[in-house]
């Protein structure tokens, strides 16, 4: 048990200040003296230990007051370890430009608003507390340690604006099943080295990334798995160095990563089964690693032609309607096209997808063209007898998303054989029986395998016409079937 007399003039300025709750300030004014930095070099009139805050926050002062008792000290050495774990604290902590010596120590501790403000701290382990305020670390530094929240609940926000953790370790930040009552800021150069994990995070105001800097090459930078906010943003500058896991996530309102950097060697952003509002995937560049979406159900997505890798996993994707920023229709089908053939192999839904898509908002000759490529895309994976019939569906009738190029066909061949047959004199099959040869109604009679119009059965050839006659006949069962099975699949399908 402290006694005041065992306090030095800097405790006991602390000591006395905090029943009303003033603050003990302790900087020179110089700002190269007042560096938190160089801290481990200030003087015993800088320096407190870390018993005597933790016995003030405990209640060792009781002295009574007309104002709110709380701990504001600024420019302090702490010494020794701010062990509050376990402790039931109903007083304010503000640390500002401090340096301390050890972690902080607030594992299933009940608190109020904690900020320690651009100050080193080596870290700060807060394992299921309870928070009824806000927890600021803004400006703050982490050189050795990392910040834990796994399993807290924090009332308010989580401010870490320009906050650096620069810990050696695998995870910046252990924050899974956090609870926030509002949302988390990581903005103005926020730096994790080091992954940030999240997984089931509940962030009842979102999380606000804009311009932060996630440093893991090797591993991941952010795991967000089942995640649930309002938004997630991670744009303006935002880089990571590592995957972007937020498998499972479901983010109601917007997801953007717009002028956003992703790298990760392998996958660069994982979101396989995340549901989201709007997606905006207008990054930076494209991304270094493949993106992984398979299952994901989208209602808008925004992007623009550079935002994809080279490998884009979208079986299963859903998304309610597309925005980029091509204006021609003609060039958005194309650039879609490409955008599909990113997945790797061939995947009949997300073709199926695109098309719907195209429907819903009255493009129909768009959803034929994308139909028409899962098609040619799906005959690389048949048999060379598949692949030949498909060709044959492909250019007679665009397999029955282009039914004009049968009759395309039939008017060529049509031409042809009336000009060659009215050319030469044809023999009669039966002499004095039939109709007068016409060599348009004869050519048409051989094209069409359905009907007779008499003059085939009359009229015959010799030589190199007859098999022109052949070919007639063999071309035009081979349309019919065609146009028949592209058309029965179109309908079959649509």
């Amino acid at each position: 048990m402290l006694t005041y007399d065992e306090l030095s003039a800097a405790e006991r300025a602390l000591w006395d200040a905090f029943p009303e709750g003033q603050w003990v300030d302790l900087r020179t004014g110089i700002p190269e003296d007042d560096d938190p930095a160089g801290g481990t070099q200030w003087g015993p009139e800088r320096t407190v230990r870390a018993e005597v805050v933790a016995a003030l926050l405990l209640g060792g002062n009781t002295e009574q007051s007309s104002r709110v008792a709380s701990l504001r000290l600024a420019g302090a050495h702490i010494t020794g370890r701010l062990d509050l774990a376990g402790a039931d604290i109903s007083h304010l902590l503000w640390l500002r430009e401090c340096r301390l010596a050890q972690e902080v120590g607030l594992h299933a501790a009940s608190t109020r608003t904690i900020r320690i403000t651009g100050s080193r701290v080596p870290g700060v382990e807060a394992e299921l507390a309870r928070i009824d305020g806000h927890l600021d670390l803004d400006g703050s530094v982490m050189e050795t340690g990392r910040l834990s929240l796994m399993n807290a609940h924090v009332a308010g926000e989580l401010d870490m604006d320009g906050t650096r953790i620069l810990a050696p370790g695998e995870w910046a930040v252990w924050a899974g099943g956090l609870t926030m009552g509002g949302g988390i800021y990581c903005r103005d150069g926020f730096t994790a080295r080091g992954g940030v994990r999240l997984p089931g995070a509940q962030l009842s105001g979102g999380l606000f990334m804009p311009g932060a800097r996630l440093e893991n090459p090797d591993g991941v930078a952010l795991v967000a798995d089942n995640v649930t906010a309002p938004v997630v943003d991670m744009s303006q500058g935002f880089s990571a160095a590592g995957t972007l896991r937020i498998r499972g996530a479901r983010i109601s309102d917007l997801l953007t990563l717009e002028r956003a950097t992703l790298g990760g060697s392998d996958t660069a952003l994982l979101g396989v089964g995340m549901q989201v509002g709007t997606f905006d995937f207008t990054v930076a560049t494209p991304p270094a690693g493949a993106v992984d979406l398979q299952g994901a159900r989208v209602t808008v997505l925004h992007d623009h032609e550079q935002s994809w890798p080279k490998e884009v996993r979208m079986d299963g994707l859903f998304y309610g309607s597309l925005r980029s920023d091509r204006t021609s229709p003609q060039d958005d089908v194309a650039h879609r096209v490409a955008w599909i053939r990113r997945n790797p192999g061939y995947a009949p839904q997300p073709y199926e997808q695109l098309a719907s898509c195209y429907r819903q908002t009255g493009h129909d000759d768009a959803a034929r063209r994308v139909l028409l490529e899962k098609q040619r895309h799906r005959r690389r994976t048949l048999n060379p007898p598949g692949r030949v019939w498909g060709y044959l569906l492909d250019a007679a009738v665009g397999y029955g998303y282009r039914p004009w190029l049968a009759a395309l066909w039939m008017t060529t061949l049509c031409l042809l054989g009336t000009l060659v047959f009215s050319a030469r004199s044809p023999i009669r099959t039966k002499p004095g029986e039939g109709n007068p040869f016409n060599p348009f109604i004869y050519t048409i009679d051989l094209l069409f395998p359905i009907g007779d119009f008499g003059q085939r059965s009359a009229w015959h050839w010799e030589g190199a016409t007859q098999w022109l006659s052949y070919l007639l006949i063999a071309v035009g069962w081979l349309l019919t079937t065609a146009v028949v099975a592209g058309v029965s699949r179109t309908l079959n399908r649509n």
